[in-house]
């Protein structure tokens, strides 16, 4: 029996049902009850967000304190109240939905026992809709120790992502970058159709940094990642990112967006300010990072790792990410705000100050280019309709320059 998502449910809930059907494919069964054993639905089958193991009061109440959704103080506090609850048996008291696998002769908790040399426990982040939307498996131990993190590539888009990511962290394995720490990969294959990519556990439980020791910290893991492999200098339009840009954008074909991007691209290209290059993480936003008290930066979710990019993209994504998503901002006014704030951003990366709104054009590019590529729109996602937001700001923000000058027609 397959699991079916409750009526008037929300968008995560009606994503239920694949979600069980990609961690346990057939013959395995899912089915959703109230109450008893299996996975306790938080907060209901109605608007699932996380699954936690309901036999296990340590380790539901350690995956809800390790899950990563929980942005600002007060969703913190809520988080801690809630993994109270279940560390003292209240939680699935309160909590009663329930999904039920009956996983048949290879279950995932046994492949993973198999990669981890000991038994393991499972809990599933329910995500928002985007298009690289996957199951991600916390793995813990019967104590609720964290044991380490499995993600699934279940279409070709996140195949690629899973693939790209075990490849990121073999590669970042072998490289010194002070003061960050990344998680090393305990297997990478196939697993029933899907890509697998199982990592150890960072140490996110320990204490944090204060907020003003954690901004610095942050911004100089990012220097750090941006020199890990080694930076050049060299004019744009000669440079290899010149053309893999192009090549990216031209392969939208015949979308409405394409010509207004190779248009842009177009006057960078005639100014040709001199930049530096180096590595960027490639989505560096508030969920993926960490800033210890002992001065570490733990940084994970490496999937969009790339080199050869303008120095300073994962500055211009945090700030970018952390407008919309955290302060509120309006994409549109958000993406201005970054454009105009470029020279101070960038300061700690090395590009000329009088280039670094180019930058941020081009990162802008950048990240138009792969919400177009990934489909984000379609998926669902509130940041990919670039034409919305996106274009328009860079557009005004080079028409302007050229009216002082700075950007050839």
């Amino acid at each position: 029996m397959v699991v079916r998502p409750p009526v008037g449910g929300d968008a995560r809930s009606a994503y239920l049902p694949e979600l069980a059907t990609q961690v346990w494919p057939p013959p395995a069964d899912a089915t959703l009850r109230r109450g008893g054993a299996g996975y306790t639905v938080v907060p209901s089958a109605a608007r699932p967000r996380l699954l936690v193991p309901a036999g296990s009061r340590r380790a539901a109440a350690s995956a809800i304190r390790h899950s990563t959704e929980a942005v600002g103080l007060k969703a913190r506090l809520k988080r801690q109240v809630l993994a109270t609850a279940f560390r003292t048996g209240l939680g699935p008291l309160a909590f009663r939905d329930r999904l039920v696998i009956d996983a048949g002769p290879e279950s995932f908790a046994e492949r993973m026992a198999d990669v981890l040399g000991r038994p393991a426990l499972l809990s599933i982040h329910v995500s928002p809709a985007r298009a690289n939307r996957k199951p991600v498996v916390q793995l813990l131990g019967q104590r609720g120790e964290p044991l380490g993190y499995a993600k699934l590539g279940v279409d070709p888009l996140t195949r690629k992502l899973v693939d790209a990511e075990a490849s990121a962290l073999r590669r970042l394995g072998s490289v010194r970058i002070p003061g960050v720490t990344v998680a090393e990969v305990l297997h990478h294959g196939p697993w029933g159709g899907h890509a697998l990519l199982v990592q150890s556990a960072l140490p996110v439980g320990l204490p944090r940094a204060a907020p003003t020791a954690a901004a610095e910290g942050e911004r100089a893991a990012m220097v750090a990642v941006s020199g890990c492999l080694g930076t050049t200098r060299e004019p744009y339009a000669a440079s290899g990112y010149a053309n893999r840009l192009a090549g990216t954008v031209a392969e939208l074909g015949d979308r409405p967006e394409t010509g207004r991007l190779q248009a842009i691209l177009a006057g960078v290209t005639r100014v040709d300010p001199v930049l530096t290059f180096g590595a960027w993480h490639g989505d560096w936003n508030g969920g993926n990072s960490a800033v210890l008290a002992d001065g570490r930066v733990l940084v994970w979710d490496w999937e969009r790792f790339d080199t050869g990019v303008p120095a300073g993209y994962d500055a211009l994504h945090r700030r970018l990410q952390t407008a919309v998503t955290r302060a509120g901002t309006e994409p549109v006014a958000a993406a201005r705000d970054l454009l105009a704030g470029a020279a101070g951003t960038l300061a700690p990366f090395g590009q000329p100050a009088g280039a670094a709104d180019l930058v941020a054009v081009l990162y802008l590019v950048e990240l138009a280019a792969r919400y177009l590529h990934d489909r984000q729109a379609e998926a669902g996602a509130r940041l990919g309709h670039v034409a919305a937001w996106l274009l328009p700001a860079v557009e005004d923000h080079l028409a302007n320059r050229a009216g002082e000058g700075g950007v050839a027609k």
